[in-house]
């Protein structure tokens, strides 16, 4: 038990050292026309190719960005992407994540849809799936049976039900 709460105070005193301002209450200004164009940059380069050598700071980095900028609030809701959740392999990480670096930037694209949170999910949740079909083309072995059938849902047209069945469920606020 011991070892496990120093492990939870590492990890939060590391995130405190990442993230500085957010930690010790430090305001910032608004992001900027630069900041906004440089994480839809990153974001979009995620999807299209997650596994390249920079893939992994650039993460950090649009993940620190999103925690410290006041203008641009991204809500996660692990339900539409619940089995990669409750497994740690085949990539579940990096195209989990990706919802939240899609939808900012889907926020950032189109920021009168900013409160429409149906249209920012499926934005985010789209992002995520083109991440998984970009493993794939490198990485074939790395499927996942639930996220084929989002794929056949999106190429349906249903996708937009599936979003708008999860939203409905009231588990995502």
């Amino acid at each position: 038990m011991r070892q496990k709460l120093l492990t939870i105070a590492a990890s939060i005193a590391l995130m405190c050292m990442l993230a500085g301002p957010v930690c010790f209450g430090q305001k910032r200004g608004p992001s900027t026309p630069e900041e906004r164009a440089q994480a839809v940059r990153i974001a979009r380069a995620l999807e299209t190719d997650p596994l390249n050598e920079k893939a992994k700071d650039e993460r950090r980095s649009i993940f620190m960005w999103l925690a410290d900028v006041p203008d641009i609030s991204v809500t996660i809701c692990t339900d539409f992407l619940k089995p990669l959740f409750d497994k740690d392999k085949n990539y579940s990480t990096e195209i989990s994540t990706q919802m939240m670096f899609s939808s900012a930037a889907f926020i950032i694209e189109h920021p009168d849809q900013a409160n429409d949170r149906k249209a920012v999910s499926q934005a985010g949740l789209e992002g995520s799936l083109k991440t998984y079909e970009s493993i794939l083309k490198t990485r074939p072995n790395a499927k996942w049976p639930f996220l084929d059938g989002l794929i056949q849902k999106r190429e349906k047209g249903e996708l937009g039900a599936y979003v708008s069945d999860i939203l409905a469920k009231g588990k995502c606020k």
